[in-house]
């Protein structure tokens, strides 16, 4: 069954949808104001105090990621890749997920450090610190724009108002929630925000599937399309490049799977914010396993709706207009909902791009605050003043965000834009800290050279991409290579570098490197709290690797 593509994503949208929506604005600002009343120092506004439970911050880590690169973006992969989109879930997310609760928050949260910077800082030296920090702070405007972009898409669809409009007041209802509550209330909302983007994506998935005749009759429409086969197995066209995706296995598994993946999900902020949050290590350490569970489940209501686009709105895929692959979600509901659900399915819309762009504008606060102005600019004062400053960095992010939007508006799938900052930022990341993590003799300088020249190698990739002068399949196949010559580049950086420059002292390195304990590390936490196997990291994170790996089975 092919839907007709009217010209316009305007959603006929009744009383009782705005019902729904005015109800929705309402609580999570009424959230924003009761966690207000909890903040009394800034370890309260940026961190919430450490205080909160596994589950919730296990929810909020993964609802977190539930923005546009979830919803939006891989729906247009699916459309356009077909299930190869899964390998982002199961081999680029979960592992990722696991090794972080399992190896590395012991060290995040056992140095008590505030953010992933400050780590390095004492890792390694103050400029590997700045420079981190600022290509942070940078990375987290930029996605940020990219989730307030597809808010505006929505609010367009909904409204039929100027994407400047929507961009405007997308964001004001952002910065409102974050700067009155802070971190605690823009976990609360995600707690709430994941149960509602689900509600909203579900009917689609199920009205969808109806309409084409099941998953049999979906797959089968997908290999009789345009895709074919290919975009319905996931390993077995990719000993070649002879795949939707133009990628093969090497670039898949290292690309995405280790260096992307990895450098994404260990050492992403605005994610390990959440687990520092957590009220103690157990929790710490079960707060990104907790939400690789569901995480193995969210392509049936991100990628499958992908597919049922492709095979069911005519047209869809133009490089401009309407019909670009980032509307796939929007045509969808346009075409298959009814009132009252579509109400539910633009509130779930609206809330992912909420939490999303939350998580950024927390992150990108936290370390402006801590990292750059405290660190660098204004030391020494109040905590009180310090606050502040976390409020005015709150409005800055936005207000930088609104610029940033404009350049994701000009990316037909904003998946690819993603990824690609992904592959320049997290890439030579993830290098640096894997190394210094697991090899005490890696110098400061190593730390800060293995960085800059990581970037730098990607970057010059990228351009070489767009000016020609190397070809990939597509940008998604570029931006797997970019993260793994990035990667590579930072890893041989790092030895040659620290051959020629003095290593710091044990002493200084307790608690920040495997094999030198200290007694940051809180190892009477980590025990107590795996007495019961039910809150066993190592035993729970085994089980979600085994889970993605037989969910691949049946689509290989």
């Amino acid at each position: 069954m092919v839907l007709a593509a009217e010209s316009g994503l305007r959603l006929d949208l009744d009383l009782f949808d705005y019902l729904i929506l005015v109800l929705y604005f309402a609580t999570v600002l009424g959230v924003g104001f009761a966690a207000r009343r909890a903040i009394a120092t800034s370890a309260d506004f940026f961190l919430s105090g450490r205080s909160l439970p596994a589950w919730v911050t296990g929810l909020a880590f993964v609802s977190a990621n539930l923005g546009a690169l979830e919803i939006l973006g891989m729906a247009a992969n699916g459309a356009q890749y077909g299930l190869l989109t899964l390998h982002y879930y199961w081999v680029g997310a979960v592992p990722a997920m696991v090794f972080l609760g399992i190896v590395m928050m012991p060290f995040y949260y056992g140095s008590k450090v505030r953010s992933v910077p400050e780590f390095l800082r004492r890792r390694f030296n103050r400029p590997t610190h700045i420079f981190n920090a600022i290509s942070f702070a940078v990375a987290q405007v930029l996605i940020a724009g990219v989730n307030l972009f597809a808010l505006a898409l929505i609010l367009d669809a909904l409204l039929g108002w100027e994407l400047w409009v929507s961009i405007l007041v997308g964001a004001a209802i952002v910065l409102t929630y974050i700067t009155i509550g802070g971190l605690s209330s823009a976990i609360y909302n995600e707690v709430l925000q994941f149960f509602v983007i689900l509600a909203g994506l579900i009917p689609v998935t199920i009205v969808g599937l109806v309409k084409v005749g099941g998953i049999d009759g979906l797959f089968d429409a997908v290999r009789s399309g345009p895709l074919g086969d290919a975009a319905l197995h996931t390993w077995s066209n990719t000993g070649s490049s002879d795949n939707p995706l133009g990628a093969n296995w090497i670039g898949i598994l290292f690309g995405l799977g280790f260096v992307l993946s990895f450098g994404y999900w260990t050492t992403n902020f605005a994610e390990v914010q959440r687990a520092l949050s957590a009220k103690d290590m157990s929790a710490a350490r079960r707060t990104p396993i907790i939400a690789a569970f569901p995480k193995l489940l969210i392509p049936a209501v991100t990628v499958i709706p992908g597919l049922i686009a492709i095979v069911t709105v005519k047209g869809l895929g133009a490089d401009e207009g309407d019909l670009t692959y980032n509307n796939a979600i929007p045509l969808l509901m346009r075409d298959l909902l009814p009132n009252g659900v579509l109400g539910v399915a633009v509130t779930g819309l609206l809330a992912s791009f909420m939490a999303g762009m939350a998580a950024n504008v927390s992150g990108f606060n936290t370390v402006f605050t801590y990292d750059i102005w405290q660190a660098y600019i204004r030391k020494d004062r109040d905590d009180a003043y310090y606050l502040r400053i976390g409020r005015y960095a709150t409005i800055g992010g936005v207000v930088i965000g609104i610029g940033t939007a404009f350049i994701a508006s000009g990316y037909g799938n904003i998946m690819e834009y993603i990824q690609q900052l992904f592959s320049l930022f997290n890439a030579p990341l993830f290098a640096t800290f894997i190394v210094g993590m697991f090899w005490k003799r890696m110098t400061p300088w190593a730390g800060f050279w293995s960085l800059v020249l990581g970037f730098l190698a990607s970057l010059t990739l990228y351009v070489l991409y767009l000016t020609d002068a190397v070809t990939f399949n597509s940008a998604l196949e570029q931006s797997f290579w970019g993260a793994g010559v990035a990667f590579v580049t930072a890893v041989l950086v790092a030895v040659v570098v620290t051959f020629f420059t003095p290593s710091k002292p044990d002493d200084e390195l307790r608690g920040l490197v495997y094999g030198l304990g200290g007694s940051s590390t809180s190892g009477e936490v980590i025990i107590s709290g795996e007495k019961v196997w039910w809150r066993n990291p190592v035993l729970l994170g085994s089980v979600a690797v085994v889970l993605a790996v037989l969910l691949y089975i049946p689509v290989w």
